[in-house]
């Protein structure tokens, strides 16, 4: 699996904070999936900038089959990344987001205030996480048993049971 990760912060982008989400789930993604991280950058909490950097990634060769993004999913005037990526996105597809809230209730049920969406540009999955580390961990960890399998069946994979 390849992948990137792209947080998205206002302070994390004018160097005021550390970003601790973006570096966390890289990591993740190398220890539990074996994935092969192709970037990881941070960008401000800018529509423009969010779709341009998940359009590029997707259209990058190497493709990312996988796209996580973490910050700007909650509440507050700037927080706008679904809305960016839903500008992006070919098809959305909910149930994973379902899952994932459904999952990570039982740790916080504040996971609900988050507003993250996933769905496919071509081949490459996005998939909007919250911006803690956290959140973000947790969300990435109650989705992992079914990744493997999106991911091949986005590929063109089989999509029996294995």
């Amino acid at each position: 699996m390849n992948a990137s990760v792209l947080t998205i912060s206002d302070r994390c982008a004018r160097g005021e904070a550390e970003d601790t989400s973006g570096p966390a789930l890289c990591q993740m993604l190398r220890e539990t999936f074996g994935a092969t991280v192709l970037a990881a950058r941070c960008v401000a909490d800018d529509p423009d900038a969010i779709g341009h950097v998940l359009v590029e990634w997707s259209d990058a060769t190497p493709r990312p089959d996988l796209v996580l993004t973490t910050g700007g999913t909650g509440l507050g005037p700037r927080d706008v990344t679904p809305e960016a990526t839903r500008r992006v996105l070919e098809r959305e597809h909910p149930g994973l987001i379902q899952l994932m809230q459904m999952r990570c209730y039982a740790k916080t049920p504040k996971c609900f205030l988050s507003r993250g969406i996933a769905g496919t540009i071509d081949r490459t999955l996005v998939i909007n996480l919250p911006g803690s580390r956290k959140g973000a961990i947790e969300s990435l960890e109650a989705l992992a048993d079914v990744l493997p399998h999106a991911i091949e069946t986005l590929r063109g994979g089989d999509h029996a049971r294995k």
